[in-house]
């Protein structure tokens, strides 16, 4: 199964410049989908080594990631961007499948 998740190229540098900083080669970048946030849904990235029985790995512009199936199905034709502005930097999910967003971006709604 190879899912329709993308990452930008912004956010595969940035990616790999704090993967380059610990000292970890397992190292993967887990996406993932919680409830919360101002519009309902939240997403969370975090690095891990460990692969669940329900995980799907992904490799996209080098970086290695892992998505929980439960959170797939809500990423499934999303891209992963990473934004350095005056709002500060942050990842940001453009998702296709949000029918509204908070000001942030941090959050959505199905």
């Amino acid at each position: 199964m190879d899912p329709d998740l993308k990452i930008s190229p912004d956010a595969a540098t940035r990616i790999n410049q704090l993967l380059k900083s610990r000292d970890n080669p397992n190292l993967m970048l887990r996406v993932y989908i919680q409830g919360g946030g101002c519009s309902g849904f939240q997403y969370g990235f975090q690095f891990d080594d460990n692969l669940e029985e329900d995980d799907c790995p992904i490799e996209r512009e080098g970086i290695r990631m892992v998505v929980d199936m439960l959170s797939l199905q809500y990423l499934e034709g999303a891209e992963i961007d990473y934004k350095d502005d005056i709002m500060g930097s942050r990842f940001l999910v453009n998702n296709p499948n949000a029918s509204a967003t908070c000001g942030c971006g941090s959050s959505f709604s199905i």
